[in-house]
């Protein structure tokens, strides 16, 4: 009966320090959710002017809204026309940066609609659902949505393009970007071939 008891107690111990984990994204709630976001909880954390507490609560409200999103997968037809509307648009941007910028920027929240997240949202909304599952990556869409209208020159408009192209493999693989994307035409010149 005692034995029974102890096993019980360390079950449900096991269970609350599991849960725990989970809903709080790790170990130590704040090291936990820098760990799951990167770059993206000291984005968070500075636009708090430093409120750690105030950008953790914001973080936890992204993983309770959005962490339980569904992905759909695509259709290989699907993913063969985005794999070369990318590379049209990659191909655009020698002639007309500030064109497939604005480009990627439509194509990259087509292929998140078509993926699950949030459609008729805003934009930060359909930023923030992507940054709990595309953390690492999420930091390139918004440089291309504010390349797209902000005037910016054409060194950061190819820096933004660039980046946002690990969360295009990422949504269209559904896992992690390869190392070498094919971005060759738009990183010659910059030490890489």
């Amino acid at each position: 009966m005692t034995t029974a008891i102890i096993v019980i107690a360390v079950a449900l111990v096991a269970a609350a320090a599991v849960y725990f984990f989970l809903v709080r994204g790790g170990a130590g709630g704040g090291r936990g959710l820098r760990s799951r976001f990167g770059p993206e909880y000291d984005r968070v954390v500075a636009r708090h002017n430093g409120d750690t507490k105030a950008a953790e609560h914001e973080l936890d409200e992204r993983v309770r809204r959005h962490g339980d999103l569904e992905k759909r997968p695509l259709t290989e037809a699907a993913r063969a026309e985005y794999t070369a509307r990318w590379a049209r648009t990659q191909e655009q941007f020698v002639e007309s940066p500030q064109q497939a910028v604005a480009e990627a920027d439509a194509l990259l929240a087509d292929l998140a609609r078509d993926r699950g997240f949030p459609a008729g949202e805003s934009f930060d909304e359909r930023a923030d659902a992507l940054s709990v599952h595309h953390a690492r990556h999420v930091d390139g869409y918004r440089r291309v949505h504010s390349a797209r209208d902000d005037g910016s020159g054409t060194e950061e408009m190819r820096e933004a393009f660039v980046e946002a192209r690990g969360l295009f493999d990422a949504l269209l693989a559904d896992g992690p970007s390869p190392r070498d994307h094919g971005n060759r035409q738009l990183t010659k010149g910059r030490g890489t071939s």
